[in-house]
């Protein structure tokens, strides 16, 4: 693509097709101006197979709001859409559409609520919430799905995969086998939700880390190739990079090649006053290579040196690899901590790509609409009765209990204060005869989820920044019960409808019902 075609591709025509259908099909019926209100959540957190995620890390608001705010529908989109045609030949859009378009065809008249990224969130419980004129929250649903979406499964991953090597330095390594250019998107997520750097130079000067790699084995191999020595490549590399000296020890033989020359250069840089930072292992059995690596580097006296271990790591393999450690280390007279303190993990392709869930199944649906001076709630109906929104103006309240940990997200509607209730009721957001009282006695304080961000297309306040951001997601993990954390088979945390909330969901599906016969095998 030319700068030009890259500018149409990434601006306000980054959206779906069936957007803009609508958007038009309002205008001819005269709705597009109404206000509405669209809801932004999840339904499901993320199941990887043979574990899944108990919770999700909200990633993805600041480079979607920082697109709404610069994107509009100027000539080259109204030019380009003039000359759309239906499969009749005709001209596809209306030219009073698409003059409409010139001079209202932007986000600001666009408010929305939301979460701050970095927040622990639910399932079903409204993470964003948009207002505005029908037309354009229509033409915004695509963008903000896959701004939010992605960000937002990846950052998840991120902070799995922190939980489970305990702390340990994290890297992401993933953009060669990420989706194009979605690995910016992937690499920001990433350090959102646990990873301390990224390999991706770009994004990390632009978010203000300083990018992290070491070398790759083509560089051992191209020594060897010209008849140099692995040891003629480390010393090499060493002498360019006294101060940074990484080594890939696994490109002949960890253990019998690798490691002693690793080691040997090492000393060459110790005396010239120089500290090596260590070594890298992206192939063999890792825990036992990490054991051995420790052993071979605390005798030549680099107890200060890390061990970097990579290739296709993810929460469960790291999970293992610190197992067998803790099994394995005593065996050579080793405390296990200390092997474990030293690692740094390079995790790739299973994070930026999210390998076995591959999206969240994030939404965005109509949950109220203006006529006249009233607002109307809007439902969607479903067999399914999990697919059945919430309607109406609400607001979300993390309840914690007398521990401080939180204990349910209750979903209100918007005029309801359950922080002055001394007996707040719970209803189960689909189960009919499941809810219960909790006593106010039992609550340690409760707080009101979403915020203002974004006003009639201004940004309400500038952005955090990364390092904010991780204080709001360790504050929230912190806050979490270590079930709902668990890497396997998690509890469910407790999401909850107030009884008001429940009383006019299902007040509005009984009504559907008569208006539509055929649907009497909905559940009420």
């Amino acid at each position: 693509m030319n700068p030009e075609q890259e500018k149409v591709a990434t601006g306000i025509l980054y959206t779906d097709q069936y957007q803009l259908t609508m958007a038009q099909f309002y205008y001819q019926t005269g709705l597009h101006d109404n206000e509405v209100q669209f809801e932004y959540f999840f339904r499901n957190c993320p199941d990887y197979g043979s574990h899944k995620a108990g919770y999700c890390v909200f990633a993805g608001l600041e480079w979607l709001l920082d697109w709404m705010a610069r994107v509009r529908f100027q000539d080259p989109e109204l030019s380009l859409l003039k000359n759309q045609k239906t499969t009749s030949g005709r001209p596809f859009y209306d030219p009073s559409f698409l003059s409409w378009l010139k001079k209202n065809g932007s986000f600001d008249r666009i408010s929305i609520r939301s979460m701050p990224e970095g927040r622990v969130i639910h399932p079903n419980v409204p993470v964003a919430v948009v207002q505005g004129p029908l037309a354009m929250a229509q033409i915004l649903e695509s963008s903000l799905l896959n701004h939010l979406n992605y960000q937002t499964l990846v950052a998840t991953r991120a902070a799995r995969v922190r939980q489970a090597g305990r702390g340990r330095l994290l890297l992401e390594f993933g953009m060669r086998r990420g989706q194009d250019l979605g690995a910016n998107a992937g690499a920001r997520a990433a350090l959102i939700g646990g990873a301390d750097f990224t390999s991706n130079v770009g994004i990390s000067h632009v978010l203000g880390f300083p990018p992290k790699g070491t070398h790759a084995h083509s560089m051992v191999q191209a020594f060897m190739a010209l008849g140099n020595s692995e040891f003629d490549a480390f010393r090499a590399f060493s002498r360019i990079y006294p101060d940074d000296c990484v080594l890939l020890v696994d490109t002949i033989n960890t253990l019998e090649s690798g490691i002693p020359n690793a080691i040997r250069v090492f000393e060459e840089l110790r005396k010239k006053g120089h500290q090596p930072k260590g070594i890298r292992i992206d192939s063999g059995d890792l825990a036992h290579l990490s054991v051995m690596a420790h052993k071979m580097l605390e005798e030549a006296g680099f107890s200060s040196t890390l061990i970097t271990l990579s290739n296709q790591l993810d929460e469960m393999v790291i999970t293992q690899i610190i197992n067998q450690i803790m099994e394995e280390a005593p065996i050579y007279g080793i405390d296990p901590d200390q092997v474990i303190n030293r690692l740094v993990l390079g995790v790739g392709t299973r994070l930026l790509t999210s390998s076995g869930q591959c999206a969240l199944d994030g939404v965005y649906k109509l949950t109220a609409i203006k006529s006249g001076a009233d607002w109307k709630p809007a439902i969607k109906i479903s067999e399914t009765p999990a697919k059945i929104i919430n309607p109406g103006f609400k607001k979300t309240w993390r309840i914690y209990d007398e521990r401080e940990r939180a204990t349910v997200d209750l979903i209100c509607l918007d005029h309801e204060r359950p922080d002055k209730q001394e007996e707040i009721f719970l209803h189960h957001p689909v189960e009919q005869q499941t809810m219960r009282i909790l006593n106010k006695s039992r609550v340690s304080r409760m707080e009101c989820l979403l915020e203002d961000v974004f006003l009639q297309g201004r940004l309400v306040k500038e952005h955090p920044g990364i390092e904010r951001i991780r204080k709001v997601r360790d504050l929230d993990l912190e806050r979490l019960d270590p079930g709902v954390k668990r890497l396997i088979n998690p509890h469910i945390y407790h999401v909850s409808l107030s009884r008001e909330l429940w009383d006019l969901k299902q007040e509005m599906i009984n009504a559907r019902k008569k208006m539509n016969p055929d649907h009497e095998r909905l559940p009420g």
